[in-house]
């Protein structure tokens, strides 16, 4: 019976660092991303996003997010450029199939420019979300990440709902031990 326990007990600790051996230490991912601004105006802003991911453990990551976006030409001239941080907790216990969720804060610059005048503002923007990498290759280091978020923007006492749609590569950095 002991011997048992103990077999059980080296598979676990095995399998547990088995696992902790493909965690990236970081990802890197840039990729194509829409914003549906629902609220108010309702239409849709297009550009890029890109995100560092810092992983502290197999579960636990901080990210950093940026992107910009352009309205289409019957909004004005409206750009608007975003900066978010915060946590990213992973589900790592398959392969080629990590999915993720993340809440992010920081703010978005906004510009729009109106018949010769340009206005700019700055507000606070927080939103919530997740994705998934579905890894690419053999040895994990590329993945292709679908993700969707609710984003805010909070200005002048109101509050624009947004939804952000994203697809993009992520390239996988290093190992955790």
């Amino acid at each position: 019976m002991k011997k048992l326990i103990l077999a059980a007990f080296v598979l676990s600790v095995s399998a547990a660092v088995a696992q902790a051996q493909e965690t990236p230490v970081a990802d890197v991912a840039a990729g194509y991303s829409t914003i549906y601004v629902v609220k108010g105006f309702t239409y849709f802003m297009e550009g890029g996003a890109g995100s560092v991911a810092l992983n502290a453990n197999n579960w636990f990551g901080v990210v950093g997010d940026f992107g910009g976006y352009r309205a289409p030409s019957g909004v004005s001239s409206l750009t608007a450029e975003t900066y978010l941080f915060g946590p990213r907790f992973s589900y790592r216990q398959w392969d080629r199939f990590i999915p993720f969720a993340q809440a992010l804060v920081g703010g978005v610059h906004s510009s729009v420019a109106n018949t010769g005048f340009t206005g700019v503002s700055n507000a606070l923007a927080f939103g919530a979300g997740a994705g998934a990498d579905f890894v690419l290759d053999s040895g994990g280091r590329f993945a292709l990440r679908p993700q969707v978020e609710y984003l805010g923007f909070h200005a002048n006492g109101s509050t624009i709902a947004n939804v952000r749609f994203s697809v993009g590569v992520v390239v996988r950095l290093g190992k955790k031990r």
